[in-house]
């Protein structure tokens, strides 16, 4: 049976989606929740365009599942665009947050279907080189002390988990952003086709948050 791949098109769900295709998973499906609150507790909101393209250039079906965005009811809507999918289980890129983790797996528990979190636990800087070694993911929102605009579009590589590293020491930030203080774009993988590109580019700068706004996906 197939599996479903739980991502925003950041660097974490897609390195997930990875690991799971790499354990010869068959993962056919993309699966994007689409909050209209910004302020999401659960799910990213940002270039989530993106990802319909990434699931084409992928050889994946794309699912799209709409929310309204609000604490738990959100949670409610996945299950149930969940339970449309004939699928074995579900990958998901969860690091060290016990309410994501412990909510996907509740709903993964109820409809019977397993989850695949390769990354839960894995030290953060690890988890940031080996996205540096096999991806090319962008840095796509800033929303921390010390994360200024000036980190966004900036490729995650040797230079930028050093920039990284230094910010967490002085603010206290998650090195990998699981706290929202960052979000990602993943523009290519070993599993795309070909890199993701885009055309336009608009930065918006908002208070205690700024965004890399992309157009154009192809």
């Amino acid at each position: 049976m197939s599996w479903a791949s739980l991502t925003s098109g950041g660097k974490d769900s897609m390195l997930a989606c990875q690991k799971a295709i790499d354990a010869g998973k068959d993962v056919r499906y993309l699966v994007t929740v689409r909050p209209k609150n910004s302020e999401s507790y659960m799910f990213h909101s940002a270039n989530l365009d993106a990802v319909p393209v990434i699931a084409r250039l992928a050889g994946m079906e794309y699912v799209e599942i709409t929310t309204e965005g609000r604490k738990e009811e959100e949670l409610a809507d996945l299950e149930a665009g969940l339970a449309g999918l004939d699928i074995e289980g579900v990958t998901a890129g969860a690091v060290a947050s016990a309410y994501q983790a412990d909510r996907v797996k509740a709903i993964t528990d109820r409809l019977g279907i397993d989850l695949f979190t390769p990354l839960w636990h894995l030290d953060t800087e690890t988890l940031l080189h080996e996205v540096a070694e096999r991806m090319d993911a962008i840095l796509v929102v800033t929303a921390a002390e010390g994360l200024d605009e000036s980190f966004l579009g900036a490729h995650i590589n040797a230079d930028l988990i050093g920039r990284l590293k230094r910010v967490a020491a002085k603010y206290r930030i998650n090195l990998v952003g699981e706290g929202g203080e960052y979000e990602s774009l993943t523009l290519n993988a070993p599993f795309y086709s070909r890199p993701l590109t885009y055309t336009t580019t608009e930065v918006r700068v908002g208070t205690g948050r700024s965004e890399l706004v992309l157009g154009g996906f192809a």
